[in-house]
């Protein structure tokens, strides 16, 4: 399987920025690892959109986006399990 590019919103890393600084290396870690595996064990497709999956990441949820037309994976939400399903 080819490598997929991994960006992040400018919303997704203020997210970064709110959480707390010993969860941050194991969250990177996980979404780099997307790169070379977009659906890793775990992942689940949101229900009502198309192309987005969630993975947990302890007590976080990483959502993020595959566009596979550009081998793209776009980082769109880092949140508390209890906050990242609202708008």
């Amino acid at each position: 399987m080819a490598s997929f590019s991994l960006q992040w919103r400018s919303s997704t890393k203020k997210d970064l920025r709110k959480l707390p600084r010993q969860e941050l290396p194991r969250i990177i870690a996980e979404a780099e690892a997307l790169a070379a595996e977009p659906f890793p064990h775990g992942c689940e497709k949101l229900s009502g959109a198309e192309h987005t999956y969630r993975i947990r990441v302890g007590d976080y949820r990483l959502v993020y986006e595959v566009i596979s037309s550009k081998q793209i994976i776009e980082i769109q939400r880092v949140r508390h399990r209890k906050d990242v399903y609202r708008q």
